[in-house]
């Protein structure tokens, strides 16, 4: 692979990754960016003199029957995938030299690995993008449990060989089939979230390369070097500019992360966000040689559903610029979960997805009603394992991090012998430790002469029976062995890529 495009580095030596140890859960920092599809049509339009509008919206491919919601809810909720096909969004087959460039190999897939829901007030003035990991352990309607990412594509070729079976055409089988596929997809994020998806935006591995290249590439920032064949990624380490199939091989790389696809999510909302500054950039907007290849990425790559307004929602975004924008991720159980079939999966709570989705739209009326008040994601906790049982400080932990507590140290206890697990603070009516002892089962709080004002500490002895002991209630999940051991999944870096350039990032 060419560096051509990078600023000066040493390149990286040709050996794997150190893994890392981590604990708690992915929340990105607010970014003021919006996802690159819809930002690249608001732009190129607004951006636009030479070209004609209904051209270039006309050259969009589009899709209907669906089963999406009609915007009945006060906002536009859209859900933006990126999908491994081998074809263009007008399924004409990319050339060798094409599938070569994008390490896509000349298997038959169509997993989603880029599943984003955007929503956009009907005052156009902010937007959240909530990334979902692309193993998350869903149920898939009529498929049952299965990764997210496969809902399009096993949909797709179980319906596709129903309908040539029936003598159907190849030709008709394949796009009734690829419609079924899109349904289910549709269908599994808006059971998973609670929201009904209004719209729908794809884009298939080369949109990645020819939008990165028609905006003069896109500059990243990367904490170490990185050598990784299987995506192609080879970049040294520090900032620099990646050209289309170094950006792709960018976002698509989750092996020898230290936080496997959670660490791909972050590099994708980097890449958005900075392709966003790229092409706000003014070599971008006077140029009327980019504007054209963004157009015609724009037109070769992006599916959108027939029924989706385009010019409207546009004029709807155009004061987007001045407001806040965030990327989120949603709340994980185990980033390394297996089910009892040996699969290696992201296990997540539906429930709880809901309800965290509810509360970054805005829309949980009482957030905070499980913890008597309290944001838990103000609170800090210490956790000590005195029981005897290994691993139970850890899993007790990923049960606060699960419920919106942050976690500090979590290690063995070595303060002499517990005889009953319990909340210590200053005072025993901390209303924050009373919020801990609460999400732990009702472990009763008493005050630790010593300890600072607002330092909460959790001791568990052999008694525990809360959330993420043997016994607890919520200990089975029917998605995987129940004595799987979960991996905590770690807390994201922060974000400000397109302010001041990107943020370094793993």
């Amino acid at each position: 692979m060419s560096h051509s495009t990078r600023a000066s580095a040493p390149l990286p030596s040709r050996r794997p990754a150190q893994k890392r140890s981590w604990g708690g859960w992915h929340r990105a920092n607010p970014l003021r960016a919006l996802s690159a599809v819809v930002a690249i049509l608001v732009l190129i339009v607004t951006g636009i003199g030479w070209h004609s509008v209904d051209e270039l919206v006309s050259s969009i491919e589009r899709i209907g029957n669906l089963g999406l919601g009609g915007e009945k809810d006060g906002a536009v909720d859209i859900l933006m995938v990126g999908i491994d096909s081998r074809t263009d969004a007008h399924g004409n087959p990319l050339s060798e030299d094409e599938r070569a460039m994008l390490h896509a190999g000349d298997e038959v897939g169509l997993n989603t690995d880029t599943i984003v829901l955007i929503r956009v007030p009907n005052n156009g003035e902010s937007a959240t993008a909530i990334s979902i990991p692309r193993d998350s352990y869903v149920d898939i309607p009529g498929i049952g449990m299965g990764k997210i990412n496969s809902a399009y594509g096993a949909t797709k070729l179980t319906e596709q060989q129903k309908l040539l079976d029936k003598g159907v055409s190849a030709t008709d089988a394949d796009k009734r089939s690829t419609q079924s596929g899109r349904q289910a997809l549709i269908k599994s994020v808006a059971n998973l979230t609670g929201i009904t998806v209004d719209h729908y935006a794809e884009v298939g591995l080369l949109g990645f390369v020819l939008l990165t290249d028609a905006v003069g590439g896109v500059d990243v920032c990367l904490n170490n070097p990185v050598y990784e064949p299987m995506s192609g990624a080879d970049f040294p380490a520090g900032p620099q500019k990646l050209n289309g199939p170094e950006a792709l091989s960018f976002v698509r790389q989750r092996h020898e992360l230290p936080r496997g696809d959670l660490d791909r999510i972050v590099r994708q909302q980097v890449y958005m966000a900075q392709l966003v500054h790229q092409v706000l950039s003014a070599k971008t907007l006077t140029s009327p040689g980019r504007l054209k290849d963004l157009s015609d990425a724009v037109g070769r790559t992006v599916v959108l559903d027939d029924g989706w307004d385009v010019l409207s929602f546009m004029n709807q975004l155009q004061d987007l610029s001045g407001g806040q924008v965030k990327f989120e991720t949603i709340p994980v159980k185990d980033l390394n979960g297996w089910t009892d079939e040996g699969e290696s999966v992201v296990r997540v709570d539906p429930v709880a997805v809901q309800k965290y989705v509810a509360k970054t739209i805005g829309e949980d009326n009482d957030p905070h009603e499980e913890t008597g008040g309290i944001d838990p994601s103000t609170v800090t906790v210490d956790i000590f394992n005195a029981s005897g049982t290994g691993g139970l400080a850890g899993q007790a932990a990923q049960a606060l991090t699960g419920k919106g507590f942050r976690t500090g140290t979590v290690d063995n206890w070595i303060g002499g012998p517990i005889q009953s697990s319990r909340v210590l603070a200053a005072s025993g009516g901390d209303p924050k430790a009373r919020a801990v002892g609460k999400a732990l089962g009702g472990l009763p709080v008493f005050s630790q002469t010593g300890m600072p004002e607002g330092s909460i500490r959790v001791v568990l002895a052999s008694d525990y029976s809360g959330p993420g002991s043997a016994t607890s209630s919520t200990a089975f999940d029917p998605t995987t062995s129940s004595s799987t051991t979960m991996t905590p999944v770690p807390p994201a870096p922060p974000i400000d890529a397109g302010k001041n350039g990107p943020k370094c990032v793993n």
